[in-house]
């Protein structure tokens, strides 16, 4: 018969069979990545030239504003009033927000790129463990090996890491669980507020920037940084150029987070992060050096990658498994983590 008739094979088969809603919900999660992925490389080599964290995220919440802003001047896209009961709701989101991106930053000056992503994958241990206390239910048997998995891998790199450094490690460790509650308050907020991707933005990065004025100027690092910036725009063609393109990116990223959070589940924006973290790794043993460790570190780095790939299809089966079964049939088919009641898209 001619090629027309026979079925679809490869991604063009798979994509085919896709609803609407589960390619906008696989496009979301691809961006998502994407960006993220983009974003430690970029972040980490502005923060070797220009050593401010709190100063560079100052400049990513102003730049976020204005791209709402001229967005919502031009009518490109819809942003309703500001209103305040809004804005006092999402007061705990800001907070987290902040909070996991400035420590973050502030780890990602003295960590390499393998190692951070080492650590940060330990973000959906931190959300399985939220949800077993919120009485979810026990995880399966191969969650939980992957799990255990994960922070073993994690322990060993850690304990074979020639450029430890206990301070880069309490920040990173800090950041997941910042990361893991604000996963969960960005649906929940979303939900609860019927906002949407941009209006999200524009509530945490009006509301962030005076809280980080005021910590950028009080502890100095605002005066700091603006000698340092004038020194290193006469000394390193590179620095403008990086510091636009972060700019550009930390906006890009608040906005595909949000997107996605919003209409995936706060799992599934965690998987994603979990597979992005196995190319960031990778690229990060080529990239911007400062990899130092030993055979069994590179094993432990290796363990905690498997581990965390492992997680991912046992969710991900999991979750199809639930799908597919009665209600009423076997285990709650309650999805783990909370699943947003926004009529939007949701895969």
């Amino acid at each position: 018969m001619g090629g027309d008739s026979e079925p679809k094979r490869g991604v063009n088969g798979l994509l085919s069979k896709l609803t609407p809603k589960e390619l906008m919900g696989l496009a979301a999660a691809l961006l998502y990545g994407a960006m993220s992925v983009s974003m430690a490389f970029v972040n980490k080599g502005l923060l070797m030239e220009y050593p401010f964290p709190n100063v560079v995220l100052t400049l990513q919440m102003a730049a976020t504003a204005a791209i709402i802003v001229t967005g919502q001047r031009l009518r490109w896209f819809k942003v309703r009033p500001w209103d305040n009961r809004v804005a006092k709701s999402l007061l705990p989101l800001v907070f987290l927000y902040n909070a996991n991106v400035a420590f973050a930053l502030a780890s990602l000056q003295t960590l390499n790129i393998p190692m951070y992503v080492t650590l940060k994958r330990l973000t959906p241990v931190v959300v399985l463990f939220f949800s077993f206390l919120r009485g979810k239910g026990r995880p399966s048997l191969q969650v939980s090996s992957a799990v255990l998995l994960t922070v073993a891998g994690t322990l060993l790199a850690g304990f074979f890491d020639l450029s430890f450094d206990l301070a880069g490690y309490a920040m990173a460790f800090t950041s997941v669980l910042l990361q893991a509650g604000y996963l969960l308050m960005v649906e929940k907020s979303g939900a609860e507020e019927g906002l949407n991707t941009n209006e999200l933005l524009l509530y945490n990065s009006a509301m962030s920037l005076p809280v980080l004025l005021v910590i950028v100027g009080a502890s100095g690092e605002l005066s700091r940084a603006h000698t340092a910036f004038g020194i290193q725009m006469l000394s390193s063609w590179t620095f403008f150029p990086t510091l636009l393109v972060s700019l550009l990116l930390g906006s890009l990223l608040n906005f595909t987070l949000f997107l996605n959070t919003l209409v995936n589940s706060a799992l599934t924006t965690t998987i994603v992060g979990v597979l992005k973290g196995v190319v960031s790794t990778v690229l990060g043993f080529f990239l911007l050096g400062g990899v130092k460790l030993t055979l069994l570190g590179l094993f432990g780095i290796l363990i905690n990658t498997t581990g965390g790939v492992w997680y991912s299809f046992a969710k991900f089966y999991e979750k199809r498994g639930q799908a597919a079964r009665p209600k009423g049939e076997g285990v709650a088919s309650e999805p783990l983590l909370p699943v947003s009641t926004n009529p939007g898209p949701r895969s």
